[in-house]
């Protein structure tokens, strides 16, 4: 056993497709963990070289070849320090999720996954084959286990490595952020290492990559399961993890309270969602109501007010309140701000349809109309000056689909897409507790959408705190509606919401990305059909 071995935990973004610029940032951090950290190994996230998740990018022709390239690349580069380095390996007709070995200028052992997750948001088993092979390998003297992500959380892939006469784990991962995940991955990993009898090392990426977050969140725990090492979460960089006499040891870092660490990791997620795909900034419709608000603030946080232009678009029913607290919020962001009438076009559409609407009464066609008004005008403004329009509904109002397709639905991105409504008062306070940008009655009003005349969200749903636990039920924990019967809630509400909930599926469907927070989210984890009859389930 060596007197020490120092290993360099890489918790770095990883760009999907970027195989050229990934190589970069893992020569980079290889760097620094060699020069700053006097580390022997720098453990790099799950498929590094390619991003996680590359889904049917695998599938690219030319893909086979880069990877081959950046292979090539780090053998060569990579000086005076080994590495783990995770990617898609090509072999056999074949596609394997895998771990190299890199060091001495040459790959020195390899690693296929062998537990490949198709739940959730997973769906490996699309384009990857499992492995079936232990991996040991000796690093200045000892001798490191390699297993990838899914592995840890199965008895087998550590056992064996056990068997075949490791010392130490190494874990690398692609692990997406949810509010429960650090307690599931610590309980996980504390049970493995009383199975095993060995300390592990858990190394996980961070990022936004498109609904999908990554915390970092890289951990280590001693065979005894006592934390050694815990890494920030939602921050980049390389941390030594030391090992010495069958102990590890490294940084302890605090985890933030609940609610901050979901508004950081929205921030997160928003900054990654515009720079990686190229926009200038970011267009927020303001109204004076508390999502809009939260999301400016989101968005100034993220990118910096001289990227953030935020647009109040009032018509007949906007009370004067709301256009000033808008004015408000924008001057103490310091972004950029516009007053945009919606009662011209709103006019010119009735004008446009007052023969063929001619005997009927207004109801909400006329609410929608003056949504999609405002959805044009920022797609206007998006499509002129390059701003990507952020999109403000939260998960309750996605659940039951009160929200108007074609316009509060307009955007790019929806970083309250995962956010039940009960949540946004809590975010909306946070942000006000590092300094007072959302005017208090934004927080302390009844919601409204104002489409008509004294207009509130109560008079067409539930109050928020029942139809959060409704949805929080129905939708993550799948209950049925008998079950929610059961637990005592009104048979006529929890029919009326799950029918919500189905009939929206089509609007759902047509909305903007918007990033995970919760154990199921609406998009990649959730798969319902559109037509289908289960009413009663």
């Amino acid at each position: 056993m060596p007197s020490e071995l120092i290993i360099a935990a890489a918790q770095i973004e990883q760009w999907v497709g970027d195989v050229a610029g990934n190589v970069q940032r893992m020569l980079a951090a290889a760097v620094e963990a060699r020069d700053q950290h006097a580390a022997q190994l720098v453990v790099f996230p799950e498929l590094s070289l390619i991003g996680y998740p590359p889904d049917d990018l695998l599938l690219r022709s030319g893909l086979p070849s880069a990877v081959s390239a950046g292979v090539e690349e780090l053998c060569a580069k990579l000086q005076g320090i080994h590495a783990v380095v995770g990617l898609p390996e090509f072999a056999d007709g074949r596609i394997y999720n895998s771990a190299y070995v890199i060091g001495e200028g040459r790959v020195l052992a390899r690693y296929r996954k062998q537990c490949l997750p198709n739940y959730g948001v997973f769906d490996e088993q699309r384009h990857y084959s499992a492995g079936d092979q232990v991996c040991v390998v000796d690093i200045a003297g000892c001798r490191l286990g390699i297993t990838i992500c899914e592995d840890i959380w199965f008895a087998a892939p550590a056992a064996q490595a056990a068997a075949a006469g490791a010392q130490l784990l190494l874990n690398i991962n692609a692990s997406p952020f949810d509010t429960s995940k650090r307690a599931r991955r610590r309980q996980m990993l504390q049970q493995r290492v009383a199975e095993i009898g060995l300390p592990v090392v858990y190394v996980n990426c961070v990022g936004g990559q498109d609904e999908l977050l990554f915390d970092g969140d890289s951990m280590a725990v001693n065979a005894d399961g006592s934390e050694a090492f815990q890494a920030p979460a939602l921050q980049e960089g390389v941390w030594p993890v030391r090992y010495a006499e069958g102990r590890l040891s490294g940084r302890l870092a605090a985890q933030p309270p609940a609610t901050e660490l979901i508004y950081d990791a929205l921030v997160l997620a928003l900054r990654d969602y515009v720079d990686r795909n190229g926009f200038p900034g970011a267009l927020v419709g303001l109204s004076g109501g508390i999502d809009s608000a939260l999301v400016l603030a989101l968005a100034v946080d993220a990118l910096g007010a001289e990227r953030v232009w935020a647009v109040t678009m009032p018509s007949r029913y906007t009370a004067q309140m709301s256009v000033d607290d808008a004015a408000a919020e924008a001057e103490a962001l310091g972004c950029r701000f516009d007053n945009i009438s919606i009662e011209p076009s709103f006019a010119a559409f009735n004008d446009s349809l007052q023969a063929l609407f001619a005997g009927r009464e207004a109801d909400l066609t006329e609410e929608n109309l003056q949504s999609r008004c405002r959805g044009a005008l920022l797609m206007a403004l998006s499509n002129k000056f390059g701003h990507m329009v952020l999109a403000t509904g939260n998960k309750s109002e996605m659940g039951v689909g009160y929200a108007t397709l074609y316009g509060d639905m307009c955007g790019g991105f929806a970083p309250l897409k995962d956010v039940y409504k009960t949540v946004v008062f809590e975010l909306a306070r946070f942000r006000n507790s590092r300094s007072p940008v959302i005017p208090e009655r934004v927080i302390s009003r009844p919601p409204s959408a104002e489409l008509r005349d004294d207009q509130k969200d109560s008079d067409s749903l539930p109050d928020y705190t029942v139809l959060d636990a409704l949805l929080e039920a129905y939708v993550e924990r799948q209950s049925s509606i008998q079950e929610l019967i059961d637990q005592g809630h009104p048979p006529e509400l929890v029919q009326r919401v799950a029918a919500l909930v189905r009939r929206s599926e089509y609007k759902r469907r047509q909305a903007a990305p918007g990033p995970k927070i919760t154990p199921r989210a609406f998009g990649r984890d959730r798969r319902y059909p559109i037509t289908a009859v289960y009413g009663d389930l």
